[in-house]
């Protein structure tokens, strides 16, 4: 009994104690749950500070791990990136432009702070910019051999990096605004030095990864290696015009040329048109074709009837960016004009015979430029049947499947509705450049809502010269040309707001009214014959599309 109630005590005392630890606990918890509200107030900057801190090392580390290679000898260390292929060097061009972007995104960074005055963001800045240079450097001295030339630009360019983050962080240290002042300056003037020497330095990295691809493309006898060298250019390419000029000077469409011209590599030969149309963007580009008589080249590829109809394809693209109106020079249409019968017999060939509609887009792209620096090229045309073959192109929807192509063909209507003769060539093809007035764009597309309005102002620009003609003039009348252009002046929708499609429109108005009066009733005449042509124009420009 005694030790039952000694046992009963004992459970008595130790749910006492348990109740009495319970309420201890609560309170306890209620306090850490207060001070821990408190304490997440007070640390919170230093938290932050903390993360800052793990980015602003984090690329330090990164730049002493990334120079230490994993599984690489060190005789093959300057073979690193060629060694392993076409994957690899892709991958390098890319890594150094990706790298580059990233430094010349920082430098952006610290002028816009500089001009803020916040001199902590700017010192930080500048740390981050020093520490991706330096593992940017290092990392491509150790995967190449780089020339002597370019270490000198990258040791002047760490010092400078050195120096800018010295400068930087004494500006940290002081509040006189006079000092501040003049730090500013001479720090402007710093990072202003190095970002012209990054930027050198990579055009000098840049040269060097081109200059192996080329060797590849001029000293190997494997088309894999030489295509996925030429692929590699052409995206290049596709970086700027910078690039361009850089891949161009360093002799790129001279290699890609010798490929063009050896029966052997006759399945590069499209791969290689479509990297040299893309160099071509540039002057440079174009002064290197001249120099290797690349017209000539291309002459023979569109002449040649074993050709691949890609391989022609691409050579009329080169033929169209070397004619582009867009070049302000044109010394290298010189050698072309030799050449221009065959290869204006060619391109309208090609455009009759394309398989598809990219294939005829870029022939008559090319034929639409050439018909704008030389009439003889026009009345080439014309003796080759070129209306009759555009025209009836647009009638097949497998060739002419896009305003881009229509955009090219009533170019060319344009440009040979110069010449007289060109007059019964469209007699003979009743409706469809009228058909082309009615061009309007299948989806939202800002690009094909432009060729539309292209469309349609070169299709009444070609109407208004070929009714000088009474019989053209009379066809079109007869054709319902009139109410359609009294639409596209009445209505902005119908014309997508362009301006430039309601003067031509006036004019072509104005064109059959002086050859036929009957056919537009008065009170068109009287707002859109009569009135001066400007007078017109602001009528109709200013008009609301539920004018009656």
């Amino acid at each position: 009994f005694l030790k039952s109630l000694i046992l009963t005590q004992k459970r008595l005392v130790t749910t006492a104690l348990y109740s009495h630890y319970l309420c201890v606990l609560v309170c306890a918890c209620t306090y850490v749950c207060a001070c821990s509200r408190m304490h997440s107030l007070q640390v919170d900057s230093v938290q932050r500070w903390m993360e800052d801190l793990r980015h602003m090392t984090e690329v330090e580390c990164m730049c002493v791990l990334q120079a230490k290679p994993i599984g690489v000898e060190e005789d093959t260390q300057g073979e690193l990136i060629v060694a392993t292929g076409d994957h690899v060097a892709r991958n390098n061009l890319q890594t150094l432009l990706r790298r580059a972007l990233v430094v010349s995104t920082e430098l952006g960074k610290m002028f816009q702070r500089l001009e803020k005055g916040r001199w902590q963001r700017v010192h930080s800045t500048a740390v981050r910019a020093n520490c991706h240079v330096r593992s940017l450097v290092h990392e491509y001295s150790t995967a190449r051999n780089t020339p002597a030339e370019m270490q000198k630009y990258e040791k002047s360019l760490l010092e400078k990096c050195m120096e800018l983050t010295t400068i930087t962080e004494r500006c940290l240290h002081t509040e006189d605004e006079f000092f501040l002042k003049s730090m500013r300056e001479a720090i402007h003037e710093i990072l202003t030095d190095v970002s012209d020497s990054f930027s050198h330095m990579i055009d000098m990295a840049l040269a060097n990864e081109i200059q192996i691809l080329i060797r590849q493309i001029e000293s190997s006898d494997s088309v894999y290696t030489i295509g996925s060298a030429i692929s590699n250019l052409l995206s290049l390419t596709q970086d700027g015009p910078q690039l361009c000029r850089i891949i161009a000077k360093e002799g790129a469409v001279v290699a890609l040329f010798k490929i063009c011209r050896q029966d052997c590599f006759s399945d590069l030969y499209a791969h290689a048109l479509r990297t040299v149309a893309s160099i071509c963007c540039v002057e440079e580009g174009i002064n290197q074709l001249e120099k290797v008589d690349g017209i000539l080249c291309l002459a023979d590829i569109l002449t040649d009837g074993n050709s691949a109809e890609a391989a022609r394809a691409e050579a009329a693209a080169v033929v169209a960016q070397i004619t582009s109106p867009h070049h302000t020079s044109t010394q290298h249409l010189g050698s072309f004009l030799e050449s221009m019968q065959d290869i204006v017999t060619a391109l309208i060939k090609l455009c009759e015979s394309a398989s598809c509609g990219e294939v005829f887009l870029l022939a008559s792209a090319a034929l639409a430029n050439i018909t704008f620096f030389d009439s003889m090229a026009c009345e080439i045309l014309l003796q080759l049947n070129a209306i009759h073959i555009l025209l009836q192109s647009c009638k097949d929807r497998q060739r002419v499947d896009t305003p881009y192509s229509k955009d090219q063909v009533v170019t060319i209507l344009a440009n040979l509705s110069v010449l007289e003769q060109s007059s019964s060539e469209v007699l003979q093809e009743k409706g469809i450049l009228l058909q082309l007035l009615g061009e309007k764009p299948s989806s939202s597309s800002p690009s094909e809502g432009a060729a539309c309005e292209r469309v349609q102002q070169k299709a009444a620009v070609t109407l208004a010269r070929l009714s000088r003609d009474p019989d053209v003039a009379q066809t079109a009348i007869q054709l319902q040309a009139v109410p359609r252009l009294i639409e596209l002046c009445r209505s902005p929708a119908e014309r997508n707001n362009s301006d430039s499609v309601l003067v031509a429109c006036l004019a072509a108005l104005r064109r059959l009214a002086a050859g036929c009066p009957d056919s537009i009733e008065a009170a068109d005449h009287q707002q859109l014959i009569k009135p001066r042509l400007v007078d017109s124009f602001l009528l109709c420009s200013n008009m609301e599309e539920s004018f009656v």
